[in-house]
């Protein structure tokens, strides 16, 4: 492991964000010195950032921490470009309703993570709409299109792989390392932002932002990527057999993303907890040393100190105490994901097999009739073995609510409306 004079550099070596950075010395002598300003860009191609954000989130936040000033970037600009990387085909446009939708729902989510004051180093959030929908297409491409050539350009992996794959890449996608470079280029100047992080699939984009910035305003800039993670087992982080875990509680319950961090496979649970909490690396150390039943324990602490990241202590504890109640003899939780659905469809006996679809707990009723097969579906805690079963009145509990299982740890409660 390296040793960094800066606090900050050696906190992000010691819990794994680092992968490879523009001149380390200088930078880490730039981080002794003064207080510096760094920044990550998140584009809202959805309502809500996934797990896969936390990283670069979670950057931000240490670079808060040890007393530099983070810009979290939302890429309204660049979102109606689309990035790329690591894409086969060209990302959906999204209209100008759809974005400012997505920028709306996911602009609270910094301020669980970053403090927003009047401090030095209060964070801050911008939108590089505000200057690239600003800009006009000839000037902009005589004074910043000449320092890119198309030689390098395609060597870029962003653009590389599309080819080597043969898939098409349009011209639009084309422009993206270059707005994003801007982008490095304008928060230099409006902001005095020395430093970019983000995935190590950025690489390309953010070492052309560096020598952008030189070029143009005789900036020394400087560049941090983390190693793209996946799990010990070579599946994508973040990611579930229902797709991406969501920070939004209305994408994924605070119970559901608990329940995602307490499944952490075996190898991963002190990766996660340096990367994903911020818990001090002394506890982190002792977890780590944990082996068989303990290392459940372990994990518990993990989903918990996780979620409250970002659903906050109360909902991250409450979201416990609900896998408790659920596994210690097969209880029942009111605080479990609920699904709402018509009364009218009770009254005509809703069958099971629609039951654990509207529950999504099976994609299809043949999921569902294999899972019934399989064993692993039930009713209120009792197993459940005839797909042609139906859901009455009578299966509702005192809450008004019938719970439904698959497997030993997923569970949802249906309520009729």
């Amino acid at each position: 492991m390296t040793a960094y004079k800066s606090d900050l550099l050696n906190v992000l070596e010691a819990r794994g964000f680092i992968q490879d950075m523009t001149e380390p010395a200088e930078l880490d002598k730039l981080l002794t010195s003064e207080t510096v300003t760094g920044y990550a860009g998140f584009d809202p191609t959805a309502d809500s950032l996934h797990a896969g954000h936390l990283i670069p989130l979670m950057q931000l936040y240490w670079m808060q921490q040890c007393g530099h000033k983070p810009i979290a970037l939302i890429g309204g600009g660049t979102a109606k470009v689309g990035d790329p990387t690591g894409k086969d085909e060209m990302r959906k446009v999204l209209s100008d309703e759809a974005l400012a939708h997505n920028i709306d729902c996911i602009h609270s989510t910094f301020a669980k993570v970053l403090r927003f004051d009047d401090s030095a180093t209060s964070a801050l959030l911008v939108n590089n709409d505000d200057w690239l929908n600003e800009l006009a297409y000839i000037p902009f491409l005589r004074e910043y299109g000449k320092h890119f050539t198309i030689n390098r350009m395609l060597t870029m992996d962003s653009v590389k792989l599309r080819l080597e794959r043969e898939q098409p890449l349009t011209f639009l996608e084309f422009n993206y390392m270059i707005l994003q470079s801007y982008d490095f280029v304008e928060l230099f100047k409006n902001h005095g932002c020395r430093l970019q992080v983000g995935g190590s699939d950025q690489w390309g984009n953010i070492v052309n932002g560096v020598d952008l910035g030189r070029r143009v305003a005789g900036a020394h800039l400087f560049g941090l990527v983390n190693p793209l993670l996946t799990t010990s087992s070579g599946k994508k982080m973040g990611k579930t057999v229902d797709g991406a875990v969501w920070l939004n509680a209305d994408r994924c319950s605070p119970y559901d993303y608990w329940q995602y961090w307490r499944n952490t496979e075996d190898g991963d649970v002190g990766r996660f907890l340096k990367l994903y909490t911020a818990m001090p690396m002394d506890e982190i150390a002792k977890l780590e040393a944990l082996d068989g039943a303990e290392l459940n324990e372990a994990k518990k602490i993990l989903a918990t100190e996780a979620t409250a990241v970002i659903h906050g202590r109360e909902e991250a504890e409450k979201a416990a105490k609900t896998a408790a109640d659920t596994f210690a003899g097969d209880g029942m939780s009111t605080d479990l994901p609920t699904e709402d659905f018509p009364c009218s469809d009770l009254e005509a006996g809703l069958g099971v097999l629609s039951a654990f679809t509207l529950a999504k707990l099976a994609a299809s009723n043949g999921e569902a009739r294999r899972l019934i097969k399989g064993g692993g579906a039930k009713v209120n805690n009792k197993a459940i073995s005839d797909e042609r079963a139906s859901l009455s009145a009578d299966d509702l509990n005192d809450d008004g609510v019938i719970k439904l299982s698959a497997g030993k740890k997923r569970h949802v409660l249906l309520r009729p409306v």
